[in-house]
């Protein structure tokens, strides 16, 4: 029977499955390269926020399931669940999977498991496999997979195990083993396939959402540039049966959608036209947002004859979280900054930040000239503002004006 578990990342992902795990029994020991993180894990206490999370970890480690460390120990276990950002150009950087690879080789044994849960370029859990064989483990022995995490940050620790998840094992064999020890802890369906193609169903994911939030940040730009209230466009066209328009937004952010689909136009090339266009077009919907910022400034200061203030309101890459990873948000404040405009940085969800000076949302509310809605976080639903309001992500608009993502 699977007892002992070695996590490899005590971020986003790890720190949660860690905190599951161990609280369903198992003894986890997490290992992250931040000593900071790993004494703030042994402390019972949490480095990120995420709702029920602190509760999980405090429990865990009081019960002596979960125990931080910053270099590998042996397990029957291993997940890796570490960064996969990409270099300059968008090319792929799976310099952290390989790194945690190397670490865990000297206390791999024949009988573990070995599971890649970081989403990756196509290819990247054979390179487990064979990271592993450069460093004289017998990878016969293993079972290795890749099984991607399917969760929405702010409902991690149910999605955890409420969501189906995909298996893919490096061989059938190992699909079916790493396929069984999920299925010890999640309620949904558990699928097994191969490895390329689990790796890639998480990529195909993330490139379908990001295709439709392009269609709606598109429609955005359009609708601003023919005068057009683009939150009524969506609810009507929305009223047909088979229409469901997303809610365009700042741009896209988070580790996921704003990164997984390069992955994909890396690999495929000329013939990833389409998902190319969606990054693009997102990508551009951010410097957009800029744009029309700098307009409201310059005709602020024609009028009034000296420079306003500007409240960003969010800094995240989503609403309702502390997730600055890849913020298009983040963006338009930095980009503000650079542009000598008095931005004036607000995220509720942060209590501090260790280079930006944080607002409070109700002081920004009654003294910036303009306030500026970048991400729509619930504080900020009927707050009462004294400047100009821009919104790009539909903090003002009626409830029964913003479409539900399906």
């Amino acid at each position: 029977m699977t007892k002992d578990i070695c996590i490899i990342g005590l971020g986003y992902i790890g720190l949660p499955t860690a905190a599951l795990l161990a609280n369903q029994g198992f003894k986890v020991f997490g290992v992250d390269v931040t000593e900071d993180v790993v004494n703030t894990v042994n402390n019972g206490d949490i480095h990120i926020v995420e709702p029920e999370l602190d509760a999980y970890v405090a429990k865990a480690v009081k019960e002596k399931n979960l125990v931080a460390g910053l270099e590998p120990k042996p397990a029957d276990v291993f997940i890796i669940a570490v960064p996969t950002p990409f270099h300059d150009g968008h090319v792929p950087n799976i310099d952290y999977v390989e790194a945690a690879t190397r670490a865990i080789a000297p206390v791999v044994k024949a009988g573990n498991m070995v599971i890649l849960e970081s989403t990756s370029p196509v290819g990247t859990t054979e390179r487990v496999a064979d990271v592993l064989a450069e460093e004289g483990v017998d990878t016969s022995s293993l079972f290795i997979a890749h099984c991607p995490e399917r969760v929405l940050p702010g409902h991690i620790m149910r999605e955890l195990t409420e969501n189906d998840r995909i298996v893919g094992g490096i061989t059938r064999e190992a699909g079916e083993v790493v396929a069984d020890f999920y299925r010890s802890f999640v309620t949904g369906d558990v699928l097994v396939t191969d490895a390329r193609t689990a790796e890639m169903a998480k990529l195909t994911e993330n490139s379908f959402r990001d295709v439709n939030i392009a269609f709606a940040n598109e429609l955005s730009i359009l609708c601003d540039k023919f005068k057009i209230d683009v939150w009524e466009l969506i609810r009507l066209a929305n009223r047909h049966p088979r229409v469901n328009i997303l809610q365009p937004g700042t741009g896209v952010g988070g580790h996921c959608i704003a990164v997984d689909p390069w992955f994909i136009v890396h690999e495929g090339g000329k013939d990833a036209r389409l998902i190319r266009a969606a990054r693009e077009i997102n990508d551009y919907k951010t410097a957009w947002v800029v744009e029309r910022i700098l307009d409201t400034v310059k005709a602020f200061r024609d009028e009034h004859g000296r420079a306003p203030s500007v409240a960003c309101m969010g800094l995240a890459f989503k609403p309702n979280i502390d997730d600055m990873r890849e913020s298009p948000a983040l963006s338009v404040f930095q980009s503000l900054v650079l542009e000598d405009v008095d931005a004036l940085a607000v995220e509720p969800n942060l209590k501090r930040h260790k280079s930006i000076v944080l607002n409070d949302y109700h002081d920004v509310a009654d003294t910036a000239d303009i306030v500026v809605y970048l991400v729509s976080h619930n504080e900020f639903k009927g707050l009462k503002v004294r400047g100009k309001v821009l919104d790009f992500c539909g903090v003002t608009v009626a409830a029964a004006a913003v479409p539900a993502a399906k």
